[in-house]
């Protein structure tokens, strides 16, 4: 089931690409999994079958915030890979949006897939694992439709859902040819303060045990002025990561704006990054 966005039809402005394809938006209801789901979509204009990218967004532990979530978080990224001849897939989590509306005196609780418990004992894998499940349960559905290339997927992630790519890559799904994860991570924030990691030692524990396994090619940015997972502790992920056995090309970008964290939210940041995913996508196709 879909809904297609009215009046958003669009294509690459002339100065920039004077042959981008024109793509639509669409609002996609999920019915196959677990928890039905609605995802955000945008896709070329035409009958393809086109290569499929799915995007998860990040992760949020305040339910005030989930329950105001955008239906697109990353929209000038997903716009990138749509002109590029992708079919881009944004679900919109369970715990998220509608979903995140809490009333205990009533009976409702919202649902969260993601969270890690207290840092003394924090799940990472787990909660990795769980936007992985979510992941896979897109892809299959995605599958189905007519359109899509049912062997060429992409995942690309940021922060808490990049981590959950990590944890996916793990799992080597046959269909994902390369993930991509911008600002991955868990635990960043202790307790509201920037450059505080909530458990570092044990985030790159499960980082580890992610990289015994994943085998698929795996693409990480991250920036020098990043306040949750600074440089520091994201070369100790990547080092350890590969060191288990993992596949992934790291690439640590200068300071983007107030918080590089944040860099694949801004449209001014398509620019810093694109070379670097053209690149990595040439070199896995």
């Amino acid at each position: 089931m879909f809904l297609i966005l009215p009046n958003l039809v669009m294509a690459g402005p002339a100065s920039e690409q004077p042959t981008a394809p024109q793509v639509h938006e669409e609002v996609w209801a999920i019915p196959s999994s677990p928890v039905p789901m609605l995802a955000y979509l945008i896709r070329p204009i035409g009958g393809g079958p086109f290569p499929l990218v799915v995007m998860n967004h990040g992760v949020s532990l305040d339910a005030k915030e989930r329950s105001f979530f955008p239906v697109i978080e990353f929209r000038d990224a997903a716009l990138w890979f749509a002109r590029r001849g992708y079919v881009v897939v944004a679900p919109v989590r369970p715990g998220y949006g509608a979903t995140a509306i809490e009333i205990p005196e009533r009976g409702l609780f919202g649902l969260f897939f993601s969270g890690v418990g207290k840092c003394s004992d924090a799940e990472f894998r787990e909660a990795g694992l769980a936007v992985a499940s979510i992941d896979k349960w897109i892809i299959e559905y995605m599958s189905t439709q007519s359109f899509i290339k049912r062997d060429e997927v992409v995942i690309v992630g940021q922060s808490g859902g990049g981590w959950g790519s990590i944890a996916l890559a793990s799992q080597n799904p046959e269909s994902v040819r390369a993930i991509i994860g911008f600002a991955a991570g868990r635990g960043g924030h202790l307790n509201g303060k920037p450059n505080s990691n909530c458990a570092p030692d044990q985030l790159v524990d499960a980082v580890t045990e992610f990289g015994r396994t994943a085998r698929v090619p795996m693409l990480w940015i991250y920036t020098h002025n990043d306040s949750y997972f600074g440089p520091d502790l994201s070369k100790r992920l990547a080092e350890a990561f590969r060191a288990a056995g993992g596949n992934v090309e790291y690439h640590l970008l200068s300071d983007f704006g107030t918080d590089g964290h944040f860099l694949i939210d801004s449209a001014d940041a398509v620019q810093l990054w694109a070379p670097v995913v053209s690149e990595f996508l040439a070199k896995h196709p």
